[in-house]
């Protein structure tokens, strides 16, 4: 039986009613959301592990150089990407001519003892670093340059080093390349200074491309499948959703499997589907250089905030939270003295393992840290 007309009047100025609500207090909702504690506010439940790793008197006097990138494996052991214990030109540390006393990769165990190291001859300038589920480590190398302080960029096979992404076995045998080495290009098959490189549970391979300058101006994410075929890309350079300014760091992770992007002259870490869709933009863990998930879903940016109480008006740290829906849990001040960086981030990379035990590479301080909560 149809309902009068008055009636559905009624019912119909009642669900319009709800609908305004609803859509109300979800601004509310949202606005509440949007007010974030300062990173001072946050407490630090964690503690510096002093003199770890043992960085083998052999190896430059045991002392690090420019530390890029840092991640674990499933045993729990420390993988390490860095400028072969150079410290120039600072921030951008070559590998160039420094030899085979000075592989970029090295392998510690939980404890701290060198296992592993290999890679020598194989980058100009180490940036990007991951490994996939089956222990294959990922590297990019955002060399641009045929001569670096005045040496040839050029490896052993007369090819200009950089512009590319490398797979390597646990053991440094070379597995795959991506892109056109020593080349520039923002097509399917070349990079524009890449800067990171993640892989999905599945094996699809997503690479942050546009280390700032580069040539072309890019500034996009690329996917390819497991076997190195291109997919799509997305982005360009620019402020709004779904673009990017310097893309420094990129993760796949977390319960969802979301794309974590560091945009980090944009000042924000957005977050994506693996088809490219937009999900959020998140300003509150400051301007990001690194970014990590766990599968617990707790993110960790290795982050600066501009603060004009703290030296040079800056204030570093590792910012933690949730990859879900940004909130902030906690925050480790950097303890280096910013008087004595030169030029370049801390936490360029940062990474965490089974027990949240977190691991952080510094470029700027020259070091690799390790921190614990406390219990």
């Amino acid at each position: 039986m149809a309902q009068p007309a008055a009636f559905q009047h009624r019912q119909a100025r009642l669900w319009i009613l709800l609908v305004i609500g609803g859509l109300a207090f979800a601004g509310a909702a949202l606005a509440q959301q949007t007010k974030y504690p300062k990173p001072t506010e946050l407490p630090n439940p964690y503690r510096l592990v002093e003199g770890w790793p043992t960085l083998p008197k052999s190896m430059n006097g045991g002392r690090w150089g420019e530390v890029i990138r840092v991640h674990v494996d499933a045993k729990g052991n420390i993988w390490v990407f860095h400028r072969c214990f150079n410290v120039v030109p600072a921030g951008s540390a070559t590998c160039v001519g420094r030899g085979p006393a000075n592989p970029p990769i090295l392998e510690f165990n939980a404890s701290g003892k060198l296992l592993k190291s290999f890679g020598a001859g194989l980058f100009a300038y180490p940036h990007g670093f991951t490994l996939d589920r089956d222990g294959n480590l990922w590297a990019t190398d955002v060399n641009d340059e045929a001569t670096v302080l005045g040496m040839s960029a050029k490896n052993a096979d007369g090819v200009v080093m950089g512009q590319e992404v490398i797979k390597l076995s646990p053991e440094g045998k070379l597995l795959m390349k991506l892109g056109k080495e020593g080349v520039a290009g923002t097509g399917p098959d070349a990079f524009d200074r890449p800067t990171s490189v993640a892989v999905a549970p599945n094996g699809d391979i997503f690479v942050s491309d546009g280390h700032a300058p580069n040539k072309y101006g890019t500034a996009r994410v690329v996917k390819f499948s497991k076997d190195g075929h291109f997919i799509k890309a997305w982005g360009r350079k620019g402020s709004a959703p779904g673009e990017f300014d310097e893309p420094h760091d990129i993760f796949v992770g977390g319960s969802r499997g979301w794309v974590y992007v560091a945009d980090r002259k944009n000042n924000r870490v957005q977050v994506f589907d693996q088809d490219g869709n937009f999900i959020a933009a998140w300003k509150q863990f400051g301007q990001p250089s690194s970014v990590f998930v766990g599968k617990d879903d707790t993110i960790y940016i290795g982050a600066s905030f501009p603060d004009p109480s703290a030296k040079k008006g800056e204030l570093r740290g590792i910012t933690i939270g949730s990859a879900f829906d940004g909130s902030l849990k906690a925050f480790i001040p950097d303890p280096a003295d910013l008087d004595n960086v030169i030029r370049g981030t801390s936490a360029s990379g940062i990474a965490a393992d089974s027990s949240g035990s977190i691991f952080a590479a510094d470029v700027g301080a020259h070091n690799l840290r390790k921190y614990v909560k406390v219990r």
